[in-house]
């Protein structure tokens, strides 16, 4: 009788333990809210690090959108038994159950300790070790939540707390003081914005006509590259696909590929500004992006110069155009208004509007380089 009773208390536990597995999985929710970020189980903090649950797939872009020097961790995670379909220029249409999530962190500068202000000042990169964020290291600010739901996407902005052990619901965004830290020392105040969830449709609302929400970064052009993967590395388009989340694509020298901004040494100076362009500014100046009535098209699939700005006389005026004649003058980037709201941390002159508050020197100076290379006159 006692060893029935041990083996039933033994299948007891296991059952529990199972039960306690498959609580700890990704958690879908079809409507409402959660208030904090740990009750989608995407994300999870333990033994000093930030780790990825089972089935979440990080990924990154061959060039990134800036966003006051934070770097990102990024990560996808669909439903068993669904996938995603490829398209060669828009995003992917992803299946209902879809999560994508965007975690704002910033490594820590010097000693590595948090002074309640301070971050490191450093090119965005992949941060991952082993799959995971050493939180001695890096200081989370933010997590943005994009789900797939039956009625279309909804974007969330979770900010994590000061213990760093969860991040909660900030439906109205909210503002936080740093202060960059670069390599030689030098200091910078950064107003970093959390967008409330209205501004987030300010991005992802591709489509001024239906304002319906779409990512962004996941388009084949932007994520056909090599990932480290904590089993080695891979291609993202083809690991996304042997996963089966991704289903119609073709082999990676087959689907479009942007530069990267910050490889000289591999790609071309047009092919690197027109990314770089692309992912900050093609998303809203387009010809179906919210910025249409500008005339001003940046994204990749625009080989038109006069809608790229070139010679085009700008929409805004006054104080917005910082008394440039035109978007794009060829030859002299510090006559032309692209580089001017670049180059400006105004709220009333900066492009793009919304996701930073400091001026990105090295993509300033990126697309001067571009522009100053060209040839060609305006009648100025």
């Amino acid at each position: 009788m006692m060893a029935l009773r041990g083996v039933a208390f033994l299948c007891a536990l296991l059952m529990l333990a199972g039960c306690r597995r498959e609580e700890a999985g990704v958690r879908f929710f079809p409507e409402g809210q959660p208030k904090s970020l740990g009750e989608w189980h995407v994300l999870k903090v333990d033994g000093g690090r930030l780790s990825l649950n089972d089935g979440v797939v990080p990924y990154d872009l061959n060039t990134p959108l800036f966003s006051d020097y934070a770097h990102k961790l990024r990560t996808i995670w669909i439903p068993k038994g669904k996938a995603a379909r490829y398209d060669a220029q828009r995003s992917f249409d992803f299946p209902v159950g879809t999560i994508i999530s965007k975690t704002f962190y910033y490594p820590l500068p010097g000693d590595g300790k948090w002074d309640g202000t301070s971050v490191a000042r450093t090119s965005t990169g992949n941060d991952l070790q082993g799959g995971s964020l050493d939180l001695s290291r890096v200081r989370l600010i933010e997590t943005r939540l994009l789900v797939r739901r039956e009625a279309g996407w909804d974007a969330m902005p979770y900010v994590w707390n000061e213990a760093q052990t969860e991040a909660v619901l900030k439906r109205a965004g909210a503002l936080l003081s740093l202060e960059l830290v670069a390599a030689d020392g030098s200091r910078e105040a950064a107003n970093y914005q959390v967008p409330d969830q209205n501004q987030c449709a300010s991005c992802h609302a591709t489509d001024n006509k239906t304002r319906a929400l779409h990512p962004i970064g996941l388009k084949a052009r932007h994520i056909n590259r090599d990932f480290a993967y904590s089993g080695g590395s891979e291609n993202q388009l083809a690991h996304l696909s042997r996963v089966g989340y991704l289903v119609g694509a073709p082999a990676a020298e087959q689907a479009p590929r942007n530069a990267d901004w910050k490889d000289a040494a591999h790609a071309k100076l047009e092919d690197r500004a027109r990314a770089y362009l692309d992912v900050n500014c093609g998303h809203c100046h387009s010809q179906t992006g919210p910025a249409i009535t500008s005339g001003m098209w940046l994204d990749a699939a625009v080989s038109d110069r006069l809608k790229l700005g070139f010679c085009k006389q700008p929409v805004a005026a006054g104080k917005g155009t910082g008394n440039r004649l035109f978007d794009i003058a060829p030859g002299h980037a510090d006559a032309s208004v692209l580089v001017f709201r670049m180059d400006s941390d105004d709220p009333s002159v900066m492009m793009p509007e919304l996701g930073r508050s400091v001026v990105h020197r090295e993509g300033v100076q990126l697309v001067s380089d571009w522009i100053d290379a060209q040839k060609g006159t305006c009648d100025f």
